[in-house]
């Protein structure tokens, strides 16, 4: 009988994506995948250290787990990702529940850690591979309507708070011919969008085709002409005008960029050693929306930086005034050790003052993304159905090409149809309407 393996992913899409690497690798081992830990003689978690409040999360599901390891003695836990790479000197003592841990370079070895791990030895892999981009690994995924492609791993970017660069290692990208063959592979299996993956996507480069990211785009888009694209997470350092002419020149590349700013003021992006200006930004901004008429824009902020003035606060308002975003990732500053903001910086900004400026970022944001939907009610969009709506049977829920989630009467579509959809009202998250 085949053993099973639970697998839980925090974090981040490029997590999703290792999940279902890790799964095609435990699949070669024997290992079935099961959704109940109940079930599971092997329980995986994936996990994301960007920020404190993951981390936590592991900690709460590793007490739970402990439970269940003293009710079935042969139960074997696993913590694979960015807090065994982050936490390598402490994750073994923080729970008596783990039985080994692997970093994001070490997923090959997995089938060896659990053999190891199940005759007693407490056991870790945390090596950076620095050649290591599981270009020759077919992922297992789930049937679905959408699917992920890891062009490219890590940052060179060192960011003031970022632990990217320290637990996913330096910048590699996976050979062109790889990533067109896996997005071919994905439209004859029936997948109807796929999004390419990056800590910074847009740095991608393959240097034997002598190919960066624009290249990549615009070859995947024409290699399958029938599959919505998008990529995700582009540095605006990055975002050059060749890449927004690939967008424009293909009709299936969606024209919908997700653009992290974290601060809208120079000063604060200066400490953040994020590598641009205010100034600098928002004439990324001003091409992206000449060349892209109609695109929608996301981002991410955080409030209460060390240093953060009520002045730079604003600035931060202001540029959401300016740019009008469709939505927004916000979070406050953690301290994140071994980052040069923990190193150099206080954390000198209250937790209620971190939290009062935060909400004052969300409250902007939403009224925006409120007038910003809004606006489509009376228009007729077109949106690729994903699965039932949460609420009713009755209902589909999709995206529109921007990105907007839409909500409509199911009216004989399945998931996985494009839909042209009357947009009839709008919160500042959801369209609502019916098939036009």
């Amino acid at each position: 009988m085949k053993k099973k393996v639970c697998l839980r992913t925090f974090g981040c899409q490029m997590n999703m994506a290792d999940s279902e690497i890790m799964a095609a690798l435990l699949k070669e081992e024997g290992y079935a995948l099961c959704d109940s830990e109940a079930e599971a003689d092997l329980v995986l978690l994936n996990t994301c250290a960007v920020r404190d409040n993951a981390v936590q999360k592991i900690r709460h599901q590793l007490d739970q787990l402990k439970g269940q390891k003293r009710a079935r003695p042969g139960l074997m836990v696993g913590v694979t990702g960015c807090v065994p790479q982050y936490y390598r000197d402490e994750l073994f003592a923080i729970s008596d529940a783990v039985d080994f841990i692997a970093g994001p370079d070490s997923y090959r070895n997995l089938g060896s850690l659990v053999r190891r791990a199940s005759e007693g030895e407490r056991v870790a892999d945390l090596e950076f591979r620095s050649a290591e981009s599981y270009a020759d690994i077919e992922p297992l995924r789930q049937e679905g309507i959408s699917a992920f492609i890891p062009v490219m791993r890590g940052c060179n970017n060192m960011c003031a708070y970022c632990v990217v660069p320290f637990t996913r290692g330096r910048e590699r990208s996976r050979p062109m011919s790889s990533v067109l063959l896996e997005a071919s592979r994905l439209a004859e299996q029936g997948y109807r969008e796929i999004t390419l993956l990056g800590q910074n996507v847009n740095s991608y480069h393959d240097i034997e085709a002598a190919a960066g990211f624009p290249v990549l785009l615009d070859e995947v888009a024409k290699r399958v002409p029938g599959v919505r694209i998008r990529f995700t997470t582009s540095h605006p350092k990055d975002m050059s005008p060749r890449l927004v002419e690939a967008i424009a020149s293909n009709t299936n590349i969606c024209t919908t960029v997700h653009l992290p700013v974290q601060s809208g003021s120079s000063s604060m992006l200066a400490r953040m050693k994020r590598g641009h200006s205010r100034e600098e930004y928002l004439e990324k901004v001003g091409m992206i929306k000449q060349t892209l008429p109609g695109v929608t824009l996301s981002t991410d902020l955080i409030s209460g930086f060390p240093g953060e003035t009520a002045h730079e606060h604003e600035e931060t308002l202001s540029l959401l005034r300016e740019v009008r975003y469709d939505y927004a990732y916000t979070f406050c500053y953690s301290v994140r050790p071994g980052t040069s903001a923990a190193e150099q910086l206080e954390d000198d900004v209250p937790e209620s003052e971190k939290k009062r400026r935060l909400q004052e970022i969300i409250d902007l944001q939403n009224g925006i993304s409120r007038e910003l939907f809004q606006a489509d009610i009376g228009k007729v969009v077109e949106v690729l159905a994903e699965s039932e709506s949460r609420r009713s049977s009755l209902q589909l829920m999709g995206r529109t090409e921007g990105n907007r989630v839409v909500v409509f009467d199911r009216a004989g579509y399945r998931p996985g149809e494009i839909v042209k959809v009357r947009i009839s009202s709008a919160t500042s998250a959801t369209l609502v309407g019916i098939p036009a």
